[in-house]
């Protein structure tokens, strides 16, 4: 195995506007987070409050050895009402570009991390005429306010979310399916009345379920890529689909074939016209002649249920690489745990595993760890203590876990500190 990562590559960390800003008040999650009965164990509320504090949090970053830092533009900060733009949150975001910039930090920016405009929610979300074209005009706006200044986008995360929960059950939330909000009729009225709508009509983007919805989605994102490609050519544009290493057992070959042709391949697909396939792996999912089969609990069980199998992300990186052609960014990778010293022997196992890609012939961009910061981690709540750094709930003072310091000395020394670990060859 060679002993060092590329000069180029991109060390970092992940985040979502809706999970750490705090007071997103316009998005469709807002609404469905104040709802009687909601599906959200708590509401985000002020979250992490790195709406005022991303300063410091990029900081934090790059004084650990990060060179990148992964977060999104919240559309509905950027577009309050349909067709109404604000430039004063666009000229917020070209600060948070700025910061990271004055510490050489690369900006990655996600258009779209699950939340879109409570306005956007009330006419149908996805599935309404003009989607597509609603989220290109405003892709275009933040590329005219941001583009000359950021060279990373990725349009979507994780737009295979519905599917992976139609073809399997589960949702890469943190949340068991039957707390997901659909053919929940009350919750749904509840909903449409909170955001102004129609029942029936007004919709939560998340997830994308139906056919209708899904090819505006890929309307979107090939309509997106193609306006921030005009507007900056060498701009790098993809999207991060989620994907597990789908693991068939003996009989459950058709089975799992079938999953990842239905919740993954589409999208990959997508992906051959971008400059990078963008992946998302925690876990492993091991398919049996019937569907899932459930993993069996363990010491090292995560916060979410899911199986500890950092060897997963090797595993996708190879099949993302292998299908689209197109180099990968490890744009999510992380475990929720309270054991830091785990989280660092979960992350040593999963970046040798990018670099045994690497070795193989894999073009590997980088790797954005989820999270920097313990957050708002959706139906979850704030239970789920994904980050590098601890968050003071009530003082919102941040405590730099050892986590953040191994994986910036990881990136100081292209990957020399990755050797060692009790738990590395773990297989559970």
């Amino acid at each position: 195995m060679s002993s060092t990562f590329p000069s180029e590559f991109l060390w970092g960390a992940a985040t979502a506007g809706q999970q750490i800003e705090g007071n997103n008040v316009l998005s469709d999650v807002w609404a469905m987070e104040h709802i009687p009965d909601s599906p959200f164990h708590e509401p985000s509320g002020d979250a992490c409050d790195s709406y005022h504090r991303y300063e410091e949090d990029i900081a934090l970053l790059a004084e650990a050895g990060l060179n990148s830092y992964r977060f999104s533009v919240e559309w509905s900060r950027i577009e309050p009402e349909a067709g109404l733009f604000s430039r004063a949150e666009a000229l917020h975001y070209r600060r948070m570009v700025q910061a990271c910039l004055d510490r050489s930090v690369t900006p990655i920016v996600t258009l779209n991390h699950f939340t879109t405009p409570a306005w956007f929610a009330r006419d149908g979300a996805w599935s309404q005429d003009g989607a597509a074209d609603r989220f290109e005009r405003y892709t275009q706006f933040v590329v005219d306010n941001l583009g000359d200044l950021v060279t990373w986008w990725i349009t979507f995360n994780e737009p295979n979310a519905g599917a992976m929960l139609l073809a399997t059950g589960n949702l890469p939330l943190g949340a068991a399916a039957d707390t997901i909000p659909i053919a929940q009729q009350e919750m749904l009225q509840n909903f449409a009345k909170s955001v102004g709508g129609e029942t029936g009509v007004a919709a939560m983007a998340l997830p994308i379920l139906s056919p209708v919805a899904l090819e505006n989605v890929y309307a979107a994102h090939r309509q997106a890529r193609t306006t921030i490609k005009y507007l900056y050519p060498d701009a790098m544009v993809g999207w991060s689909p989620t994907v597990a290493d789908y693991q068939a057992l003996p009989g459950g070959e058709n089975k799992c074939a079938e999953i990842l042709a239905h919740a993954i391949h589409p999208f990959w697909e997508l992906s051959k016209d971008d400059d990078f396939v963008g992946v998302q792996t925690y876990t492993r999912t091991t398919v049996g002649p019937e569907g899932i089969v459930a993993t069996a609990t363990s010491e090292l069980t995560t916060l979410t249920g899911w199986e500890y199998y950092p060897q997963a992300l090797g595993n996708t990186v190879r099949a993302a690489a292998a299908f689209t052609g197109r180099p990968v960014l490890v744009t999510e990778n992380g475990i929720a745990t309270n054991d830091d010293q785990l989280r660092i022997e979960y992350t040593r196992t999963a970046l040798k595993g990018v670099l045994a890609a690497i070795d193989q012939g894999v073009e590997v961009l980088g790797y954005q760890h989820w999270t920097l910061i313990d957050n708002w981690e959706w139906h979850t709540g704030f239970a789920m203590t994904f980050g590098l750094i601890a968050v003071d709930p009530d003082t919102f003072r941040r405590k730099p876990k050892p986590s953040l310091h191994w994986l910036g000395s990881v990136a100081r020394t292209r990957g020399a500190e990755l050797d060692g670990g009790a738990l590395e060859d773990v297989n559970r």
